[in-house]
């Protein structure tokens, strides 16, 4: 987890551009993107050592993204009217803020001041059936009388119907491709409907159409910016189950509405049900069991790092040497890295150099769960 403690500052201009070119340089993902910040102390400071540590790494020819690229994007967002949110800004939400894969920015589109209340995630299969969309729709507006923010993927079927019970008391969607992009197209006219009452948050550039590898990402942070997630109708392999796997490993609530056997988009929901969700059969269920949390509130958003954090420098030959051991254990099956720091006996910062800088050579892939793989 990332560093938690209040802030309430904004990034200047300067600022706010030096970290959308940051993010948006080829191998900076967010987990990259934050420690590059601890490890430097600003996003300027990051950019102007990219190519030295993508050529440790072995890549030689490293292009950072122009700048004039960055101004482009953001005056496409203020034309839109969207908001760019940087992680630590006071409308960052707050449940996101402290996750190891946070994104930096993101772009809201309609009204940025819903991301600061409690949220419940529903998501569930595109084919639903009609009973489990009135379902959907009955407990989001439940769900949204009682005061809770429903947060969905804007995708047909289940996730279509809790967006419309919620509307009128505001609903988040958190899509794959860009803000302004529709998707499925069926669903322009509930977007519209979004924009204007709710909000839509997207972590790709505007313009981004989105592909299939976009929506794990896109799942992460419908759970991470909840309290908890609900699924409704979800087959075995499908991602409804992403996304509560995701729930469970950021520390939410995962509900699962129990189904037909005989129905195989109900075989995913008995599953997690099985596997220790609880089961829940109307929004006073899911409301029960929020205040048998307690009460607890978000996090607090993290502090931006302001100086350095972790120390860079390690000799070359003890890097050269670390780097040789890390990539011997690494292949293409992902380990963890808690795994590398027990097989390479190496500190931690070290260890984290090193994977640093094979992402940023474009050689480390990183997945879900602190996961990492060579390419």
């Amino acid at each position: 987890m990332l560093c938690s403690m209040p802030l309430t500052s904004t990034l200047n201009p300067q600022e706010r551009l030096d970290w959308l070119r940051l993010i948006r340089t080829e191998n900076v993902g967010p987990v990259t993107f934050h420690q590059l910040l601890q490890r430097h102390g600003s996003a300027a400071a990051a950019l102007a050592a990219l190519p030295e540590l993508a050529r440790r790494g072995g890549r030689r020819n490293f292009t950072i993204w122009p700048r004039e690229q960055a101004e482009r994007e953001l005056a496409a967002i203020h034309k839109l009217g969207a908001h760019l949110i940087a992680w630590g800004e006071p409308d960052y939400p707050p449940h996101l803020a402290p996750l190891d894969d946070a994104p930096p920015l993101i772009t809201v589109l309609g009204r940025p001041e819903l991301l600061a209340r409690r949220s419940i995630a529903m998501v569930g299969a595109r084919n639903a059936s009609a009973s489990g969309q009135r379902f959907a729709r009955e407990m989001a507006y439940d769900l949204a009388r009682a005061g809770y923010v429903v947060t969905s993927g804007l995708a047909r079927g289940i996730d279509a119907a809790a967006h419309g019970g919620a509307l009128a008391q505001g609903t988040v969607a958190v899509v794959g491709g860009g803000a302004d992009v529709v998707y499925p197209e069926e669903n322009r006219g509930l977007y519209d409907e979004i924009v204007a009452d709710g909000a839509v948050v997207a972590e790709s550039p505007l313009g981004t159409v989105p592909q299939a590898r976009h929506f794990p990402r896109r799942n992460r942070l419908i759970s991470g910016m909840s309290l908890g997630v609900v699924v409704i109708e979800a087959a075995l392999k499908s991602g409804s189950l992403i996304t509560a796997r995701f729930a469970a490993e950021q520390g939410r609530e995962v509900f699962a509405v129990p189904g037909s056997p005989l129905d195989p988009r109900c075989r995913g929901t008995n599953d997690l049900i099985r596997n220790g969700a609880t089961l829940v059969e109307g929004a006073d269920d899911v409301l029960a069991a929020l205040a048998g949390m307690g009460g607890r509130g978000p996090a607090a958003p993290p502090a931006r790092p302001s100086a350095p954090r972790m120390a860079l420098e390690s000799p070359p030959i003890q890097l050269d040497e670390a780097e040789s051991a890390v990539t011997g254990l690494l292949g293409p099956t992902p380990v963890t890295v808690d795994e590398l720091l027990r097989q390479c006996h190496l500190s931690p910062s070290i260890i984290a150099t090193v994977l640093l800088e094979l992402e940023l050579a474009g050689r480390l892939d990183r997945h879900p769960g602190g996961l990492v793989s060579l390419r």
